[in-house]
Protein backbone atom coordinates (compact mmCIF):
# COMPACT_ATOMS: atom_id res chain seq x y z
CA UNK A 1 0.00 0.00 0.00
CA UNK A 2 1.40 3.38 -1.05
CA UNK A 3 1.44 5.80 1.86
CA UNK A 4 1.93 9.55 1.39
CA UNK A 5 5.42 9.19 2.86
CA UNK A 6 6.31 6.45 0.36
CA UNK A 7 4.98 8.55 -2.50
CA UNK A 8 7.05 11.50 -1.34
CA UNK A 9 10.16 9.33 -1.16
CA UNK A 10 9.52 8.01 -4.67
CA UNK A 11 9.09 11.56 -5.98
CA UNK A 12 12.32 12.65 -4.29
CA UNK A 13 14.14 9.64 -5.76
CA UNK A 14 12.81 10.43 -9.23
CA UNK A 15 13.85 14.06 -8.86
CA UNK A 16 17.37 13.08 -7.79
CA UNK A 17 17.68 10.63 -10.67
CA UNK A 18 16.58 13.31 -13.10
CA UNK A 19 19.10 15.70 -11.57
CA UNK A 20 21.92 13.25 -12.19
CA UNK A 21 20.99 13.16 -15.89
CA UNK A 22 20.08 16.79 -16.48
CA UNK A 23 21.10 16.91 -20.16
CA UNK A 24 18.05 16.77 -22.38
CA UNK A 25 18.77 15.46 -25.87
CA UNK A 26 16.43 16.91 -28.44
CA UNK A 27 14.75 14.47 -30.80
CA UNK A 28 15.49 16.62 -33.82
CA UNK A 29 19.24 16.27 -33.15
CA UNK A 30 19.12 12.52 -33.72
CA UNK A 31 17.03 13.00 -36.85
CA UNK A 32 19.36 15.65 -38.27
CA UNK A 33 22.49 13.57 -37.72
CA UNK A 34 20.97 10.25 -38.72
CA UNK A 35 19.02 10.73 -41.94
CA UNK A 36 21.64 12.61 -44.05
CA UNK A 37 24.42 10.23 -42.98
CA UNK A 38 22.24 7.22 -43.73
CA UNK A 39 21.52 8.57 -47.21
CA UNK A 40 25.23 9.18 -47.82
CA UNK A 41 26.06 5.58 -46.94
CA UNK A 42 23.23 4.28 -49.13
CA UNK A 43 24.33 6.40 -52.12
CA UNK A 44 28.09 6.20 -51.62
CA UNK A 45 28.56 3.64 -54.40
CA UNK A 46 26.79 5.90 -56.90
CA UNK A 47 28.31 9.32 -56.22
CA UNK A 48 31.91 10.53 -56.60
CA UNK A 49 32.96 7.15 -57.99
CA UNK A 50 36.27 6.30 -59.73
CA UNK A 51 34.42 6.38 -63.05
CA UNK A 52 33.19 9.92 -62.34
CA UNK A 53 36.49 11.21 -60.86
CA UNK A 54 39.39 9.00 -62.01
CA UNK A 55 42.10 10.97 -60.18
CA UNK A 56 42.52 9.60 -56.65
CA UNK A 57 43.53 12.90 -55.04
CA UNK A 58 40.67 14.80 -56.64
CA UNK A 59 38.21 12.10 -55.59
CA UNK A 60 39.50 12.15 -52.01
CA UNK A 61 39.20 15.94 -51.85
CA UNK A 62 35.71 15.79 -53.35
CA UNK A 63 34.60 13.32 -50.67
CA UNK A 64 36.21 15.43 -47.95
CA UNK A 65 34.43 18.54 -49.22
CA UNK A 66 31.10 16.70 -49.35
CA UNK A 67 31.46 15.27 -45.85
CA UNK A 68 32.60 18.63 -44.46
CA UNK A 69 29.65 20.41 -46.08
CA UNK A 70 27.15 17.90 -44.68
CA UNK A 71 28.69 17.94 -41.19
CA UNK A 72 28.95 21.74 -40.99
CA UNK A 73 25.40 22.22 -42.30
CA UNK A 74 24.00 19.62 -39.90
CA UNK A 75 25.90 21.01 -36.90
CA UNK A 76 24.78 24.57 -37.68
CA UNK A 77 21.12 23.65 -38.11
CA UNK A 78 21.19 21.46 -34.99
CA UNK A 79 22.78 24.22 -32.87
CA UNK A 80 20.34 26.91 -33.98
CA UNK A 81 17.29 24.64 -33.77
CA UNK A 82 18.22 23.42 -30.30
CA UNK A 83 18.78 26.98 -29.05
CA UNK A 84 15.44 28.08 -30.51
CA UNK A 85 13.54 25.16 -28.98
CA UNK A 86 15.01 25.78 -25.54
CA UNK A 87 14.23 29.49 -25.75
CA UNK A 88 10.63 28.67 -26.71
CA UNK A 89 10.31 26.42 -23.66
CA UNK A 90 12.06 29.09 -21.52
CA UNK A 91 14.60 26.40 -20.65
CA UNK A 92 18.27 26.94 -19.84
CA UNK A 93 20.77 25.38 -22.21
CA UNK A 94 23.29 23.88 -19.83
CA UNK A 95 27.05 24.22 -20.22
CA UNK A 96 27.41 20.41 -20.15
CA UNK A 97 24.97 19.99 -23.03
CA UNK A 98 26.92 22.41 -25.21
CA UNK A 99 30.22 20.65 -24.44
CA UNK A 100 28.82 17.19 -25.07
CA UNK A 101 27.47 18.43 -28.41
CA UNK A 102 30.99 19.58 -29.29
CA UNK A 103 32.26 16.08 -28.46
CA UNK A 104 29.74 14.77 -31.02
CA UNK A 105 31.12 17.20 -33.61
CA UNK A 106 34.66 16.07 -32.81
CA UNK A 107 33.78 12.38 -33.26
CA UNK A 108 32.04 12.93 -36.58
CA UNK A 109 34.92 15.13 -37.78
CA UNK A 110 37.46 12.44 -36.88
CA UNK A 111 35.43 9.85 -38.76
CA UNK A 112 35.39 12.12 -41.83
CA UNK A 113 39.18 12.62 -41.62
CA UNK A 114 39.70 8.86 -41.25
CA UNK A 115 37.62 8.33 -44.40
CA UNK A 116 39.77 10.89 -46.24
CA UNK A 117 42.97 9.17 -45.05
CA UNK A 118 41.93 5.77 -46.42
CA UNK A 119 42.20 7.11 -49.97
CA UNK A 120 45.97 7.44 -49.48
CA UNK A 121 46.90 4.94 -46.77
CA UNK A 122 44.44 2.11 -47.43
CA UNK A 123 42.00 0.53 -45.03
CA UNK A 124 38.87 1.49 -46.95
CA UNK A 125 37.28 -1.79 -45.88
CA UNK A 126 37.13 -0.43 -42.31
CA UNK A 127 35.42 2.88 -43.13
CA UNK A 128 31.93 1.75 -42.09
CA UNK A 129 33.24 0.24 -38.85
CA UNK A 130 35.12 3.46 -38.06
CA UNK A 131 31.96 5.56 -38.45
CA UNK A 132 29.97 3.14 -36.29
CA UNK A 133 32.59 3.16 -33.52
CA UNK A 134 32.76 6.98 -33.46
CA UNK A 135 28.95 7.18 -33.50
CA UNK A 136 28.79 4.67 -30.65
CA UNK A 137 31.26 6.72 -28.58
CA UNK A 138 29.19 9.86 -29.20
CA UNK A 139 25.96 8.17 -28.14
CA UNK A 140 27.58 6.68 -25.05
CA UNK A 141 28.97 10.05 -23.92
CA UNK A 142 25.54 11.62 -24.47
CA UNK A 143 23.95 8.83 -22.47
CA UNK A 144 26.22 9.40 -19.49
CA UNK A 145 24.62 12.80 -18.94
CA UNK A 146 21.13 12.27 -20.33
CA UNK A 147 19.30 9.15 -21.43
CA UNK A 148 20.25 5.71 -20.15
CA UNK A 149 18.89 4.38 -23.44
CA UNK A 150 21.65 6.18 -25.36
CA UNK A 151 24.31 4.40 -23.32
CA UNK A 152 22.91 1.04 -24.36
CA UNK A 153 22.59 2.10 -27.99
CA UNK A 154 26.14 3.50 -27.98
CA UNK A 155 27.62 0.26 -26.68
CA UNK A 156 25.66 -1.79 -29.22
CA UNK A 157 26.73 0.49 -32.06
CA UNK A 158 30.40 0.07 -31.16
CA UNK A 159 29.93 -3.69 -30.92
CA UNK A 160 28.28 -3.76 -34.36
CA UNK A 161 31.21 -1.90 -35.90
CA UNK A 162 33.88 -4.05 -34.26
CA UNK A 163 32.03 -7.34 -34.77
CA UNK A 164 31.52 -6.65 -38.48
CA UNK A 165 35.31 -6.60 -38.88
CA UNK A 166 35.81 -9.80 -36.89
CA UNK A 167 33.03 -11.50 -38.88
CA UNK A 168 34.66 -10.30 -42.15
CA UNK A 169 31.33 -9.16 -43.53
CA UNK A 170 31.38 -8.05 -47.17
CA UNK A 171 31.91 -4.32 -47.48
CA UNK A 172 28.55 -3.90 -49.20
CA UNK A 173 26.79 -5.55 -46.26
CA UNK A 174 28.67 -3.33 -43.82
CA UNK A 175 27.70 -0.27 -45.85
CA UNK A 176 24.00 -1.09 -45.61
CA UNK A 177 24.29 -1.83 -41.89
CA UNK A 178 25.94 1.57 -41.35
CA UNK A 179 23.21 3.22 -43.44
CA UNK A 180 20.57 1.52 -41.28
CA UNK A 181 22.23 2.46 -37.98
CA UNK A 182 22.36 6.12 -38.98
CA UNK A 183 19.23 6.44 -41.13
CA UNK A 184 16.92 4.15 -39.15
CA UNK A 185 18.60 3.65 -35.78
CA UNK A 186 18.98 7.31 -34.77
CA UNK A 187 15.38 8.30 -35.73
CA UNK A 188 14.18 5.20 -33.89
CA UNK A 189 16.14 6.26 -30.81
CA UNK A 190 14.54 9.70 -31.09
CA UNK A 191 11.12 8.06 -30.88
CA UNK A 192 12.19 5.90 -27.92
CA UNK A 193 13.57 8.69 -25.72
CA UNK A 194 11.83 8.77 -22.33
CA UNK A 195 13.45 11.85 -20.75
CA UNK A 196 15.88 9.99 -18.53
CA UNK A 197 13.40 7.82 -16.69
CA UNK A 198 14.87 4.77 -15.01
CA UNK A 199 13.59 1.55 -16.52
CA UNK A 200 14.09 -2.05 -15.37
CA UNK A 201 16.90 -3.90 -17.12
CA UNK A 202 14.51 -6.25 -18.93
CA UNK A 203 12.69 -3.26 -20.45
CA UNK A 204 15.96 -1.82 -21.74
CA UNK A 205 16.93 -5.25 -23.04
CA UNK A 206 13.68 -5.59 -25.00
CA UNK A 207 14.09 -2.08 -26.38
CA UNK A 208 17.63 -2.81 -27.53
CA UNK A 209 16.70 -6.16 -29.05
CA UNK A 210 14.03 -4.42 -31.13
CA UNK A 211 16.47 -1.66 -32.09
CA UNK A 212 19.16 -4.21 -32.96
CA UNK A 213 16.74 -6.09 -35.18
CA UNK A 214 15.85 -2.89 -37.03
CA UNK A 215 19.45 -1.76 -37.66
CA UNK A 216 21.23 -5.09 -38.08
CA UNK A 217 19.07 -8.11 -38.86
CA UNK A 218 16.62 -6.42 -41.24
CA UNK A 219 19.30 -4.64 -43.37
CA UNK A 220 21.41 -7.79 -43.69
CA UNK A 221 18.38 -9.84 -44.69
CA UNK A 222 17.20 -7.25 -47.21
CA UNK A 223 20.69 -6.82 -48.63
CA UNK A 224 21.07 -10.56 -49.09
CA UNK A 225 17.68 -10.80 -50.81
CA UNK A 226 18.40 -7.82 -53.03
CA UNK A 227 21.65 -9.26 -54.32
CA UNK A 228 20.52 -12.84 -54.33
CA UNK A 229 20.87 -14.00 -57.90
CA UNK A 230 20.68 -17.38 -59.55
CA UNK A 231 24.17 -17.86 -60.89
CA UNK A 232 24.15 -20.08 -63.99
CA UNK A 233 24.72 -23.79 -63.61
CA UNK A 234 25.57 -24.17 -67.29
CA UNK A 235 28.48 -26.33 -68.33
CA UNK A 236 31.76 -24.48 -68.67
CA UNK A 237 33.33 -24.21 -72.10
CA UNK A 238 37.07 -24.88 -72.39
CA UNK A 239 39.37 -21.89 -72.65
CA UNK A 240 40.59 -23.01 -76.07
CA UNK A 241 37.03 -23.04 -77.41
CA UNK A 242 36.37 -19.61 -75.93
CA UNK A 243 39.51 -18.16 -77.51
CA UNK A 244 38.64 -19.60 -80.91
CA UNK A 245 35.20 -18.05 -81.11
CA UNK A 246 33.87 -16.48 -77.94
CA UNK A 247 30.35 -15.12 -77.82
CA UNK A 248 30.04 -11.90 -75.89
CA UNK A 249 26.28 -11.69 -75.43
CA UNK A 250 24.53 -12.89 -72.30
CA UNK A 251 26.27 -15.14 -69.79
CA UNK A 252 28.96 -17.72 -70.33
CA UNK A 253 31.17 -19.84 -68.09
CA UNK A 254 34.78 -20.46 -69.11
CA UNK A 255 37.02 -23.13 -67.58
CA UNK A 256 40.66 -22.16 -67.07
CA UNK A 257 42.82 -25.31 -66.72
CA UNK A 258 45.70 -25.66 -64.28
CA UNK A 259 48.91 -24.40 -65.81
CA UNK A 260 47.24 -21.49 -67.65
CA UNK A 261 49.55 -18.50 -67.91
CA UNK A 262 47.95 -15.31 -66.57
CA UNK A 263 49.92 -12.12 -67.32
CA UNK A 264 49.41 -9.37 -64.75
CA UNK A 265 50.07 -5.90 -66.14
CA UNK A 266 51.10 -3.31 -63.54
CA UNK A 267 51.05 0.41 -64.26
CA UNK A 268 53.86 2.25 -62.48
CA UNK A 269 53.35 5.88 -61.48
CA UNK A 270 55.40 8.52 -59.73
CA UNK A 271 58.76 10.08 -60.60
CA UNK A 272 61.22 7.40 -59.47
CA UNK A 273 60.85 4.73 -62.15
CA UNK A 274 60.50 4.90 -65.91
CA UNK A 275 56.84 4.21 -66.49
CA UNK A 276 56.77 4.24 -70.29
CA UNK A 277 56.24 0.48 -70.30
CA UNK A 278 53.93 -1.58 -68.12
CA UNK A 279 55.52 -4.11 -65.82
CA UNK A 280 54.25 -7.61 -66.55
CA UNK A 281 54.07 -10.30 -63.88
CA UNK A 282 53.52 -13.77 -65.36
CA UNK A 283 51.53 -16.09 -63.08
CA UNK A 284 50.51 -19.72 -63.53
CA UNK A 285 47.26 -21.23 -62.26
CA UNK A 286 47.89 -23.98 -59.72
CA UNK A 287 44.30 -25.30 -59.89
CA UNK A 288 41.60 -25.31 -62.56
CA UNK A 289 38.98 -22.64 -62.07
CA UNK A 290 35.78 -21.52 -63.76
CA UNK A 291 34.86 -17.86 -64.24
CA UNK A 292 31.62 -16.15 -65.19
CA UNK A 293 31.34 -13.59 -67.98
CA UNK A 294 28.32 -11.37 -68.52
CA UNK A 295 28.16 -9.47 -71.81
CA UNK A 296 31.84 -10.17 -72.37
CA UNK A 297 32.96 -8.83 -68.96
CA UNK A 298 34.19 -10.81 -65.99
CA UNK A 299 31.76 -10.50 -63.08
CA UNK A 300 34.28 -11.65 -60.46
CA UNK A 301 32.19 -14.71 -59.61
CA UNK A 302 34.33 -17.86 -59.58
CA UNK A 303 34.08 -21.53 -58.73
CA UNK A 304 36.26 -24.57 -58.62
CA UNK A 305 35.05 -27.47 -60.81
CA UNK A 306 32.27 -29.34 -59.05
CA UNK A 307 31.87 -26.70 -56.33
CA UNK A 308 29.39 -23.87 -55.81
CA UNK A 309 29.91 -20.29 -56.98
CA UNK A 310 31.83 -17.83 -54.84
CA UNK A 311 30.15 -14.47 -55.39
CA UNK A 312 32.47 -11.54 -56.01
CA UNK A 313 30.74 -9.30 -53.44
CA UNK A 314 31.50 -11.83 -50.71
CA UNK A 315 35.15 -12.32 -51.57
CA UNK A 316 38.30 -10.52 -50.47
CA UNK A 317 40.78 -12.80 -52.14
CA UNK A 318 43.67 -10.50 -53.10
CA UNK A 319 45.97 -8.92 -50.52
CA UNK A 320 49.51 -7.51 -50.39
CA UNK A 321 50.68 -7.84 -46.76
CA UNK A 322 54.06 -6.17 -47.25
CA UNK A 323 56.46 -4.49 -49.69
CA UNK A 324 60.18 -4.23 -48.89
CA UNK A 325 63.13 -2.56 -50.66
CA UNK A 326 66.68 -3.90 -50.37
CA UNK A 327 70.16 -2.94 -51.59
CA UNK A 328 72.85 -5.63 -51.27
CA UNK A 329 76.24 -6.19 -52.99
CA UNK A 330 75.07 -9.56 -54.22
CA UNK A 331 71.76 -8.57 -55.83
CA UNK A 332 71.88 -4.79 -56.09
CA UNK A 333 68.67 -2.77 -55.71
CA UNK A 334 65.68 -5.05 -55.22
CA UNK A 335 62.03 -4.62 -54.29
CA UNK A 336 60.27 -7.68 -52.88
CA UNK A 337 56.63 -8.13 -51.95
CA UNK A 338 54.12 -10.73 -50.89
CA UNK A 339 51.01 -11.20 -53.06
CA UNK A 340 48.31 -13.51 -51.69
CA UNK A 341 45.51 -14.69 -53.99
CA UNK A 342 43.27 -17.14 -52.14
CA UNK A 343 39.73 -18.28 -52.88
CA UNK A 344 39.30 -21.05 -50.37
CA UNK A 345 39.09 -19.96 -46.71
CA UNK A 346 42.03 -20.89 -44.51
Amino acid sequence: MNTPAAQQLSAIHAMLSAGHRNLRVERHSLLLWGIPAGLLFALSESILTPAQIPDLTQRALAWLALLAAVLVATATVDWRWTRSVKQTRDEAWSFIHRQVLKVWWLMMGLAALATFATFFYGGGYMVCAVWLVFLGLSLYVHGLFSEELLEWAGLLTMLIGISSLFAKLPFETMRWVAAAVFGIGLPLLAAMLDRGRHRPSYVRLLQMLGWLGAVLIVPIWLEQRTHEQALPEMAAQPLSEFLSGARYGGESVVALPAGTRVPVEIEIGGDLFDNDQKAVLSLTLAHPIEVLLRDGQLTGDTRFPGESWKQSRQMRWISIPWVKAELTPERGPLVTSNLIVQLRPK
